[in-house]
């Protein structure tokens, strides 16, 4: 019964210490999104007109290569449930490296098949950090707070987000190879921050603060997953046809749009934060419901008004569920997973696999939907926010 004792009181010791260490192992995760989506996805976006103006590749090759990372994006999402056989640190360490080291071979423009590998390799870099960085750090974290650190976590795509708004055309000023060069340096310096954050053991700390669920079901995880693909299909109006609508819609010009996508990247700053404080006060479940109610409203918003206070009440929330909803999306695997870290691993890579394949198809649908109607923006809002409020349905109707 002593030995028992004791056994109890190491393990309590050894729980304490790393819950002590949490808020350095967030951190990791923070800069592992930020390198791996923020940066690496988001930053491409306002090089595309670069690459086209200084004669690196044509409109379509641009546009191909920003497929590329999407493309690479979805391997590695699915790679991801393999790789968390393997131990977590080195894994998050090569794939930051990988992400970091595809800027600096972007800025040798060798041949066209070498920036689609390369963008490749960063798109894949990103699905792996993306199903891994989280699911590694939060077993880690007392349960009370995996709401706050997810949304600090995640945090990073909203940083890059606004970072492809703001320090990327500061870059351009100097040229396009030294703008590829500084991205590179800072992923390299972010990658040496997140270096010895990372938990040493992928064993997390047990912890009583939220009472478990039960085991994970495959049901459970589908109907989360069928969710996420649909928020990913309403939110693609704003993320693609925002700044085209205020700009040629409405006939406000570039300059006004492009104001409301900093408004929009303002929003996915804090949307991470605000999501992750809300799930920790009233759960998980409820949040993601009422985030699908503001969310549908949001992006409908444009089908009633086009005033100046509609659309920044839209671009601000919008922006915000952007990263936001990942937060929740992800605190739900948890809880459906129950503590099982293989579990959550699994769900939370189905998650993001269906959440990447629906935002690219919507992509596609939109445009094809805007063509043929002649440039309907008010369809394509109306279209997200009901696909927004399917999702809410789906939640409501569902018994976990």
């Amino acid at each position: 019964m002593a030995q028992g004792l004791d056994l109890e009181r190491a393990e309590g010791s050894a729980a304490a210490a790393a819950g002590r260490g949490w808020p350095r192992a967030v951190l990791s995760g923070l800069c592992a999104s930020l390198v791996g989506i923020g940066l690496a996805r988001f930053g491409y976006t306002p090089l595309i007109p670069a690459l086209i103006q200084e004669g690196w590749f044509s409109p379509a090759e641009s546009a191909y290569l920003g497929a590329a990372n999407l493309a690479g994006y979805l391997v590695g999402a699915l790679l991801g449930r393999s790789m968390a056989a393997l131990p977590a640190r080195p894994v998050l360490r090569i794939m930051m490296i990988l992400a970091s080291a595809a800027f600096f071979a972007c800025a040798d423009p060798i041949s066209f098949s070498w920036m689609f590998a390369w963008r490749f390799a960063a798109g894949l870099a990103g699905g792996v950090l993306m199903v891994l960085a989280a699911t590694t750090v939060l077993p880690h974290v007392p349960a009370a707070r995996w709401g706050v650190a997810s949304g600090t976590i995640f945090m990073g795509v909203g940083i890059g987000a606004c970072a492809s708004g703001t320090l990327v055309p500061l870059l351009l000023r100097h040229g396009l190879v030294q703008t590829w060069l500084g991205l590179g340096v800072l992923a390299a310096l972010l990658t040496a921050a997140a270096w010895s954050g990372w938990p040493a053991s992928d064993r997390g700390v047990r912890t009583s603060s939220r009472p478990r669920r039960g085991a994970t079901t495959v049901s459970g995880v589908r109907t989360l997953s069928l969710q996420y693909a649909l928020n990913a299909l309403g939110l693609v109006p704003h993320m693609v046809f925002l700044v085209d609508y205020v700009a040629r819609g409405l006939h406000e010009g570039v300059a006004t749009g492009a104001r409301y996508w900093v408004l929009y990247g303002a929003g996915a700053m804090v949307g991470p934060l605000l999501t992750g404080h809300a799930a920790d006060r009233i759960g998980f479940r409820r949040a993601l419901q009422i985030a699908y109610v503001l969310q549908a409203v949001a992006v409908g918003l444009p089908v009633v008004s086009s005033s100046v206070p509609t659309l920044v009440v839209s671009s601000l929330l919008v922006g915000a569920f952007t990263p936001g909803i990942v937060t929740l999306v992800f605190g739900r695997v948890l809880e459906l997973a129950a503590g099982d870290s293989a579990g959550a691993r699994a769900g939370w890579s189905t998650a993001t696999t269906s959440y990447a394949l629906m935002q690219a198809a919507g992509a596609y649908a939109f445009s094809f939907m805007f063509a043929r109607t002649g440039g309907g923006y008010t369809i394509l809002f109306g279209t997200g926010a009901c696909a927004l409020a399917l999702a809410l349905v789906i939640n409501l109707r569902s018994s976990r």
